[in-house]
């Protein structure tokens, strides 16, 4: 019983969804790690320097902001409709998304905006010499004698 080869583009597609879930899981607990020691320093800030009539937490709460904002941009669920189709963000809600974190500009950029330009400039450039679909020829060979293989 021979099961039909998946087509070449969902397998890369697959490959490529691989690729970028584990790309962002790496930026989420980069930004984790960042946040753990600037969230304590905000705290330690605001319970020093606290301001008679002022919020108490302002550093802290802005550490978040910036936090959950760059946590929506990462968006690591992106391949299965990610965080942005649960509703739950403020571009989903009809709001328009806070185009900067502590005080820097970004637009509205995302971590998949960058792979996306990323993956044109490496299909301009490596589909000149015609080395890229030679790669990705012998890549398909082998994954499919691989899989004919298990049978």
């Amino acid at each position: 019983m021979n099961t039909p080869l998946p087509e070449p583009s969902s397998r890369w597609s697959f490959v490529r969804d691989v690729l970028v879930f584990q790309l962002k899981l790496v930026l989420g607990n980069v930004l984790n790690f960042v946040l753990v020691p600037v969230t304590i320093v905000a705290s330690i800030y605001d319970l020093v320097s606290g301001k008679p009539g002022a919020r108490q937490g302002d550093a802290f709460y802005q550490v978040l902001e910036a936090g959950r904002e760059i946590e929506e941009r990462i968006n690591i669920y992106g391949a299965v409709g990610g965080y942005h189709a649960t509703g739950a963000s403020d571009e989903a809600s009809g709001a328009r998304r806070n185009s900067t974190i502590a005080g820097v500009d970004i637009g509205d950029a995302t971590v998949d905006d960058l792979i996306r330009k990323v993956e044109g400039l490496l299909v301009k450039e490596t589909g000149k010499d015609g080395r890229a679909a030679q790669l990705k020829s012998t890549l398909e060979r082998l994954l499919d004698e691989l899989r004919n293989r298990k049978r």
